[in-house]
């Protein structure tokens, strides 16, 4: 199993500075997106401590299978789902207690979603409302459920495409790291096959970016660097409104 990965990130046309960042952790074969919030440098420092915190929690049961988690196992998931949900409960501890501890971090948190493949398979980990897609033979799908007070409506009530554009509390996020002490971690497990692509990305993509215009691109741009490079300029070419991050790993059998 063999993993080819890449990652671009962009502040947008709108913004000054960016509150998104981005891991790859190739010895680990992860990979995850954290889009921060809370103003000023905060959002890029809960976003920093998000990606940080996974990938050290990664590195240290890589190096210890023994070691001591800090959160009990869930006997529902495996190991693995374990595990990822387990790193993303410790970042999400981190920046919870930065933002209580120190005022003028109040308030910071941030979304992440994350994809660590093991030898046949792929754990989806996400908070928030940055998605995971997955590329197949020309279709593209979302894996993850946004995690947003829009998507509590849609579920609740069917929407119009004009109430869906004119709803005035899109961006509210019902869930996310540094919200609350402890946090609900959706976890998927996913078979993948050879030539698999898995999207990452910040909403500042998804957001600007139809599922459509993503699925055209990645059928007709086989090159990682070269597609999260175009993503990106689409999303900028549609306004930017948002920092823009993708990260797109393929999966190859052999």
């Amino acid at each position: 199993m063999r993993i080819e990965v890449a990652g671009h990130t962009h502040v947008g046309m709108k913004r000054n500075h960016n509150e998104d960042n981005y891991l790859i952790l190739q010895e680990e074969n992860l990979c995850c997106v954290a889009d921060g919030m809370g103003g000023h440098s905060s959002g890029e420092i809960a976003s920093k401590i998000a990606v940080d915190e996974l990938a050290e929690f990664f590195r240290m049961t890589a190096r210890d299978q023994d070691a001591t988690w800090p959160f009990k196992m869930d006997k529902a998931r495996n190991y693995d789902e374990n595990r990822l949900a387990t790193g993303i409960k410790l970042a999400n501890k981190s920046i919870y207690e930065k933002a209580t501890n120190e005022s003028k971090y109040k308030g910071m948190g941030t979304t992440i979603v994350s994809v660590h493949f093991t030898k046949d398979s792929a754990y989806v980990g996400h908070v928030g409302d940055s998605r995971v897609y997955f590329f197949r033979q020309g279709v593209l799908r979302q894996l993850t459920e946004d995690h947003s007070l829009l998507n509590d409506y849609l579920k609740a009530k069917k929407l119009t495409p004009e109430e869906i554009e004119n709803f005035p509390h899109k961006n509210v996020i019902v869930r996310a790291l540094g919200m609350k002490e402890l946090v609900q971690v959706d976890v998927t497990k996913v078979e993948p096959q050879q030539g698999d692509v898995f999207l990452l990305c910040s909403d500042g993509l998804s957001g600007m970016v139809t599922d459509p215009q993503i699925q055209d691109l990645l059928g007709r741009t086989l090159e990682l660097e070269k597609a999260c490079s175009q993503l990106i300029d689409l999303a900028n070419a549609a306004g930017g409104n948002d920092n823009v991050t993708c990260v797109l790993a393929r999966f190859h059998a052999n």
